[in-house]
């Protein structure tokens, strides 16, 4: 005879996992989408993700009919790298509070704020990328600025057909809209505007200080993956994940402290190929 109403860890899986990671996922999808990242590239934990800067090293003259054509040195050199691993995250819910408020409550309440430690985590390793560009541009305040970092993205992408998109503060933002009014919409925790005067979209990022802004192209933004369903990782803590694999989750019952533990495994990446593409202007008063 089993006593009743007793919670195991097949009572916890997938349900409540499956539950949250279709979120993260879903999550994730949408600034993929914003970003303008076709497509999110799998790779293995200790694979190094490389960004580069491009330049053209001389300008050969031009030669009469019949004369030998000369050379024009491309030079690609690596100034990145970023080596591909496991974030992990962890918490617990005690008994107390699933008595409390029961199982689902308790162990949601807790894992959503887990959620958006993730979310955030991913954010700022995204904008710490991103300030690292060499580009500059410059103007009198945000529309100015956002002009002449267009300029630039035009300039760098002059011959391809390419989708600039701009990172900006709250506070230049705000000052703009003083005088403006426009329509904002939110997806993975951040607010966008679409096509904001004519120039692409603008994304808010509180992770930008007042007076800067960046700026780059879409075809010029990745992701990257360290698969959550695949893998002696995966098998060994039993993680649950959806199709897209992104992230990993499980929760497990500890009878040494009373509580259902919380694990999470994650290794997204976003980040600029090219650091000579991506523009850091300077927002001016």
């Amino acid at each position: 005879m089993f006593a009743d109403n007793i919670t195991v860890s097949t009572d916890l899986e997938p349900g409540i996992s499956v539950d949250f990671v279709s979120r993260i996922n879903a999550n994730i999808n949408e600034l993929q989408q914003l970003l303008g990242v076709t497509e999110m590239v799998p790779m293995n934990a200790g694979t190094t993700v490389k960004m580069y800067e491009m330049s053209q090293v001389n300008t050969p003259d031009q030669v009469g009919e019949g004369e030998e054509i000369a050379l024009t040195e491309i030079k690609r050199e690596l100034v990145n790298t970023i080596e591909l691993g496991l974030n992990k995250y962890r918490k617990q819910t005690t008994a107390e509070a699933i008595q409390k408020v029961g199982q689902n409550l308790a162990i949601n309440e807790t894992d959503d704020k887990l959620i958006s430690g993730i979310q955030k985590d991913i954010k700022k390793a995204f904008y710490e990328l991103l300030a690292t560009g060499t580009g500059t541009a410059s103007g009198d305040g945000l529309q100015a600025a956002l002009a002449s970092a267009w300029a630039e993205v035009v300039k760098f992408y002059e011959d391809e057909d390419a989708t600039p998109i701009y990172f900006v503060s709250p506070e230049d933002l705000a000052e703009y809209l003083g005088n403006a009014q426009i329509s904002m919409q939110t997806a993975f925790g951040m607010s966008y505007v679409e096509n904001f005067i004519g120039l692409g979209t603008v994304i808010v990022s509180p992770s930008l200080e007042k007076g800067t802004l960046i700026a780059t192209a879409q075809e010029n933004l990745n992701g990257v993956y360290v698969p959550a369903t695949s893998g002696d990782v995966a098998q060994s803590f039993g993680l649950t994940s959806d199709a897209t694999g992104l992230v990993g989750m499980t929760h497990t019952p500890v009878t040494s402290n009373a509580s259902i533990e919380t694990l999470i495994l994650s290794g997204v990446v976003f980040f600029p190929e090219y650091i000579d593409g991506v523009i850091v202007a300077s927002v001016g008063n």
